[in-house]
């Protein structure tokens, strides 16, 4: 069994070194086979290599002295007996080693600092030995890249280890990028950066593998019957080369490409299987890398671009908002009351805020109640205040939301839940601009502007009686409909990009983005409870989900639920429908008249209608 055995040094006390691998790296620094740890050994000095039925010894850079038989040389093949020098550490080469060797734990380093290595039984042991170490590198990089999503980083990190496990002295890692493949890392043995990388690569070797997106290894190029003539090949004086593409579900991301100048033969079969695997499970984290790189920039974008589509702290740029923009930014300098409709979680109070925030009364205070969220028997405190014993529990006068609110803007929010006999009392404030506490007798005089809210139908409700009519129209002098979530087109994504941070922040937990799937899904879905129901989906998501890409399944919004598109032939029945409906209304159900103003014949007025009674 060859070996070598350290004869003399000034660091060391003595030493055996079994040479069971093919390829065998000697150097101070502790990733090498063989440690000589002085300072006159380079990090990394010499490669020792199975050639044929002999070794040779070669050192890995420029300044890396070695002498054989106490000649200086740069490669030499040993024999039997030849006595090395490497730094200050003297050490004799043997074919024959001693069997006593493989007695020796494996892996072991003496106190000497020489790593001392047993003796495989045989071949086959050596090759299982050399892939458990691969596959034992794979999983602990796995396990780095799935913690780092820093995509340059994460690519030296890639390729440093494809270099330890392959044993070759520089590797060089090729994405697609603007539909051309790009350098984006090269490293040396070292783990430093390559300079003038693209000049170190063969082109044609690359363009083998990217047109057969199969693994290539090529043992000696230059013998090579396919590439010993490429030019590439010729001036790069290549020896042994392995390249295998980088493949996410059938799309090509890349090429991982290894290589040695110095030796031939240096990989076999087995190496390009594991570094096949290696690359198989490379891709996968690399492909979610460049997926959150991608989101990261796009974060950026959105950033940029909210400006532009915000009004306010409110997110949105569809058309229907931009009118609703468009209104506060004229009815805020005014004095008018303000009613503001919508569905629940579109917004109103964000919009009530606007109007106060960009109106003279900005400076002042800005109140808000909940007129369905309070008792109807605390409900006329609340309002107007009340004095000290007026009930019981009142131990002292105190100020109501209206009194709070002087100076400034008072947000009535669910207005149609007001008991009626409140109606009156909110009237005589409305007219007079004074309030009366709960048991008081004096009224007193606030100077207040009123943003009142509902979802419900108030003119429905002035017809039921559940609603005054004269304070419906002093509140409604101008009204702001908001619209639907669902109604609102890209605005969902740009409001869930936006609210995903923000909440980040709040709760204190990392930042997440969205797939694609879910951008998807975040449009396809109705949202019946609007943006309030949109944060809450978010906020799970943020405190549930492991990943850091947010899939439509963390946002609980599993395929199943999300509305189909509609066909565009019915699209334009129900809008046909619901617009003949809005004419009849006009024209107080006539017919007739109707479809003389729809340009349309009669019949057709009454085959929708049939149609609209079908359905209901």
């Amino acid at each position: 069994m060859p070996i070598l055995n350290i004869t003399s040094s000034d660091s060391f006390a003595g030493g055996t070194f079994v040479l069971r691998k093919v390829l065998t790296s000697i150097g101070s620094g502790r990733g090498n086979d063989l440690v000589l740890d002085t300072p006159e050994v380079e990090s990394n000095h010499a490669l020792i290599q199975l050639v044929g039925d002999g070794f040779e010894i070669q050192a890995v850079a420029r300044g890396c002295e070695i002498r054989v038989n106490g000649r200086k040389k740069k490669k030499a093949r040993l024999a039997h007996g030849d006595e090395v020098q490497i730094g200050g550490v003297d050490l004799a080469f043997s074919m024959f080693g001693p069997v006593e060797a493989s007695s020796q734990p494996p892996s072991q380093t003496s106190p000497s600092g020489i790593q001392k290595t047993p003796a495989p039984s045989d071949a086959a042991g050596e090759l299982a030995h050399d892939e458990i170490e691969g596959y034992r590198k794979l999983h602990l990089f796995s396990q780095k890249l799935l913690s780092d999503y820093e995509l340059p980083t994460l690519l030296e990190n890639l390729l440093d280890a494809v270099v330890s496990i392959t044993a070759a002295d520089k590797g060089f890692l090729i994405l697609v990028e603007d539909e051309t493949f790009q350098i984006k890392v090269a490293r040396n043995i070292d783990r430093q950066n390559i300079e003038d990388a693209v000049a170190q690569v063969s082109d044609s070797i690359i363009g083998k593998v990217i047109d057969t997106r199969e693994p290539l290894i090529v043992s000696d190029a230059l013998t090579h019957a396919e590439f010993n003539s490429s030019r590439s090949v010729i001036n790069l004086n290549l020896s042994s080369v392995m390249c295998v593409p980088l493949l996410d579900r059938g799309q090509l991301l890349g090429l991982i490409y290894v290589g040695n100048e110095n030796f031939r033969n240096l990989f076999e079969q087995r190496h390009l299987d594991l570094l096949t695997i290696f690359a198989s499970q490379a891709s996968l984290i690399v492909a979610n890398a460049i997926m959150v790189r991608g989101l990261q920039d796009d974060k950026k974008l959105l950033n940029q671009r909210l400006s532009e589509k915000r009004f306010g702290r409110i997110i949105g740029a569809c058309d229907a908002m931009r009118e609703i923009y468009r209104t506060v930014e004229k009815v805020a300098p005014t004095t008018v009351n303000v009613l503001v409709t919508g569905e629940t979680g579109t917004g109103k109070e964000l919009i009530a805020h606007e109007i106060h925030q960009r109106s003279p009364r900005a400076k002042g205070p800005f109140v808000t109640l909940n007129c369905g969220a309070i008792p109807e028997s605390l409900l006329e405190s609340e309002l107007f205040g009340h004095v000290k014993g007026a009930f019981t529990g009142a131990s002292e006068t105190r100020k109501g939301k209206f009194q709070a609110a002087d100076g400034g803007t008072i947000f009535l929010d669910e207005i149609g839940e007001m008991p009626v006999n409140l109606q009156v009392k909110l009237l005589r404030v409305l007219q007079e601009h004074t309030v009366t506490k709960v048991g008081a007798t004096a009224p007193e005089k606030v100077d207040i502007r009123v943003v009142a809210a509902t979802n419900r139908n108030l003119e429905k409700a002035v017809e039921n009686g559940d609603f005054r009519e004269d304070l419906y129209y002093r509140l409604n002098v101008l009204m702001l409909e908001l619209p639907a979530l669902k109604e609102r087109g890209n605005d969902v994504v740009l409001i869930a990009k936006f609210l995903l941070n923000e909440l980040a922040e709040e709760l204190g937990l990392p930042h997440k983005e969205l797939s694609k799937e879910s951008i998807q899904a975040l449009r396809k879905y109705a949202w019946p409870g609007n943006i309030r129901q949109l944060e809450n989906h978010l906020k799970k998501a943020l405190v549930l989900a492991d990943n850091a890409i947010l899939s439509p399944k963390d946002l609980g919004l599993p395929p199943e639920i999300l509305e189909p598109v509609m066909p565009l032939a019915d699209a334009k029945e129900r809008f046909a429908l619901r617009y003949i409906n809005e004419i009849l209304q006009q024209n107080d159900g006539n017919r007739t008249q109707t479809a003389r103003d729809l340009g349309i014949d009669p019949r057709t007025v009454f085959r929708y209608l049939e149609k609209n009674d079908a359905e209901s």
